[in-house]
């Protein structure tokens, strides 16, 4: 009996579809009625310890079949459920059209230290790599060449003295002489002129003397200004040439910073500051790292002319420097606002797709179905898309779970953040 009764059960999948697909009460259930058969012919005892073992069975082929069932109208519920989106209501807001740029730190002067004059270079004074003031000596060159030219020098501004003394003695008894008649005028005149030479001749000497004692000067070799002292170039005891460079002078605080902006971007800065009045050339620096230098800068210089290699135009920000955290020849990136937008409706770009027709959006209705906009696009902001028409404030534009949607569709909107049905979604319904 059981051997029979484990056989007819594996009919009970074959059962269960024809219990499902059944339209009406003239529906045959196969395994009861297999049990019934053996129930009768089989079994005669109806009240025997079998028959309600039987009937316990039969309950529970039933309750299984009626599970079946209900696990296909579940498959089939599941696949009429909306998709479900997140949507950004439009509303109209300002917005900035912000770029990077590469740039590179300069000092803002920056000063080689050459010899003025010729000789041995006897001594660095200063700490290589320290702060210098402006007049503080760096180098001291062997004084003693120009020490004699010096004194020649003296020499010859005296000589030059005592040769207009002369002359001024002689002028005088020419004078004299002439008013006497015992001395003709053409030697009066050539007496005249010895004193214009000599006189001149003092100048001259007195001249080399100063030319001699500046020369002396540049033995000591001064900072020409306040800044940061590099390395020497050169050793003590090199014999230097006029001209020969020493060391260089950066002054660090404040800083220049150089970056150069396409001709798309320059003619629109300038149309901008032109029409906005809020566009001072303030500018953001951002380090290598990515971080934002704390102090904000400002353009002091526009190139006038377009590079005609690069197509760009040179700009240069200042930027203080109190604690040196900028490097004279460090590359950095500078953020610019080239235009300013007011009272615009911005969107995420990967809102907006495209169709043979233009660009479009999705947007969800107050019945929770897809409409197809087709929109005008303005400029692009970052991550942001400016649309210019074809939308109102309060429109509820698809910006994820948009792939396969299409206008009529319903859909079920849902909390970005959470995954749960929106507040509105609900009240909706």
């Amino acid at each position: 009996m059981l051997d029979d009764v484990r056989n007819n059960t594996g009919s009970t999948r074959a059962t269960s579809l024809f219990f499902c697909a059944g339209t009406g009460p003239g529906i045959s259930f196969p395994i009861f009625e297999r049990l019934k058969s053996m129930q009768t012919s089989r079994f005669p005892y109806r009240n025997s310890v079998v028959a309600p073992w039987l009937r316990a069975f039969s309950l529970l082929a039933a309750a299984g079949l009626v599970s079946a069932c209900g696990s296909d109208d579940n498959a089939v519920s599941a696949e009429k459920t909306p998709p479900m989106v997140t949507v950004q209501e439009v509303a109209r807001s300002n917005a900035d059209l912000i770029q990077e740029y590469p740039a590179r730190v300069r000092g803002a002067r920056e000063v080689e230290v050459r010899a003025r004059i010729s000789g041995e270079l006897q001594e660095r004074v200063y700490v290589e790599g320290a702060d210098v003031e402006e007049g503080d000596i760096l180098f001291r060159i062997v004084p003693e060449s120009m020490q004699v030219l010096v004194k020649q020098a003296e020499a010859a501004k005296n000589n030059a003295i005592a040769g207009v003394k002369q002359a001024e003695r002689e002028w005088e008894r020419a004078k004299q002489l002439f008013e006497r008649g015992a001395l003709s005028a053409s030697e009066r005149d050539r007496t005249e002129s010895q004193l214009d030479f000599a006189r001149a001749g003092l100048d001259e000497a007195d001249a080399r003397l100063d030319e001699a004692k500046l020369n002396l000067s540049y033995t000591n070799v001064r900072a020409p200004m306040a800044g940061s002292a590099s390395l020497e170039v050169v050793p003590e005891g090199s014999v230097l040439a006029v001209g020969a460079l020493l060391t260089t002078l950066v002054k660090q605080d404040p800083v220049h910073v150089l970056f150069a902006l396409p001709e798309r971007d320059a003619a629109m800065q300038r149309a901008a500051q032109i029409e906005d009045d809020k566009l001072n050339g303030a500018v953001t620096l951002l380090m290598a790292d990515g971080a934002e230098y704390p102090l904000t800068g400002k353009i002091d210089f526009t190139s006038s002319s377009i590079d005609n290699a690069t197509g760009s135009i040179t700009l240069r920000a200042v930027f203080d420097n109190p604690d040196r955290q900028l490097i004279p020849g460090q590359f950095v990136r500078i953020r610019l606002v080239l235009k300013h937008f007011s009272d615009q409706i911005l969107l995420p770009s990967e809102a907006v797709g495209a169709s043979g027709e233009g660009p479009q959006v999705l947007v969800v209705n107050d019945a929770s179905e897809i409409e197809v906009r087709k929109v005008k696009l303005g400029e692009i902001l970052g991550e942001r898309q400016i649309i210019l028409e074809g939308l109102e404030p309060g429109d509820r534009v698809v910006v994820n779970g948009q792939v396969g949607l299409r206008g009529g569709a319903k859909v079920r909107v849902v909390d970005p953040q959470t995954g749960q049905r929106a507040a509105f979604d609900d009240a909706e319904e």
